[in-house]
């Protein structure tokens, strides 16, 4: 229970804001590693898995190439591209390996958003003569958003807990106080810097959970379950009608 207190007092002492590396400077420097590779793997992945859910080709290779993405050592990654980029590139090499975190969860999402639908409300659709396009923006996506901003929130959650290491190469974050107590044998600072890392994770995830909700198209029932929780069973988005 002391360790516990002295993180706190560590986290709200007032030398947190002075010092080589400021706390809500480590805070801002991890939130922007943590955004910015979300975003580069969402710009990759989202188009991917919505041109894998609207065609249906290619789910194999995406579950094939996910699997493998999943199984890459996030440290030995960085390490690896460190190695291979150079100092001068290190930030490049750290995005990087969390780009490749972060794709997995996104790609299933994405394709698993349109997967879910009923492919009834689709044939619909076509009937009424609407064009790929307009079944594509008006119909897929906003019945799919569900399940995509659920894998948005878990990669979002992968990140933020994998970017501690972004500190082993120099890259400051939260990750900076871990590395630099656990040499001094600092468990306050080390403690404290874990409790911030998961108060962000904590934040992150009520707020896409949050998200989660909003998205779902009003006369619209739908499950949001992660799509890798249940293999083999598909989710539905269903369009209601009104009695």
């Amino acid at each position: 229970m002391n360790y516990f207190l002295e993180a706190f007092a560590w986290i709200f002492s007032p030398e947190r804001l002075t010092g080589t590396l400021p706390l809500p400077t480590a805070i801002a420097q991890h939130l922007a590693f943590t955004f910015g590779s979300v975003l580069i793997a969402a710009l990759i992945a989202i188009p991917a898995g919505w041109a894998i859910g609207h065609t249906g080709r290619g789910r194999e290779f995406a579950v094939s190439l996910s699997g493998a993405a999943r199984a890459l050592p996030s440290l030995g990654l960085i390490v690896l591209l460190y190695l291979l980029l150079g100092v001068s590139l290190k930030t490049e090499a750290a995005v990087t390996a969390f780009v490749i975190l972060a794709i997995p969860s996104i790609l299933a999402g994405a394709y698993a958003g349109f997967e879910a639908i009923d492919r009834t409300v689709v044939d619909a659709g076509r009937a009424m003569g609407m064009t790929p396009w307009q079944v594509l923006w008006k119909i897929e996506v906003p019945l799919g958003l569900p399940l995509l901003i659920g894998g948005l929130r878990q990669a979002t959650l992968q990140v933020v807990a994998t970017v501690t290491i972004a500190a082993f190469v120099g890259l400051g974050g939260l990750g900076y106080y871990i590395i630099q107590g656990i040499p001094l044998r600092d468990f306050p600072q080390i403690l404290g810097a874990s409790i911030v890392v998961i108060a962000l994770a904590l934040l992150l995830d009520a707020m896409f959970a949050l998200l989660q909700r909003v998205v779902v198209p009003r006369g619209v029932t739908a499950r949001t379950d992660s799509p890798q929780r249940s293999p083999g069973v598909r989710t539905r988005a269903v369009a209601s009608t009104p009695a």
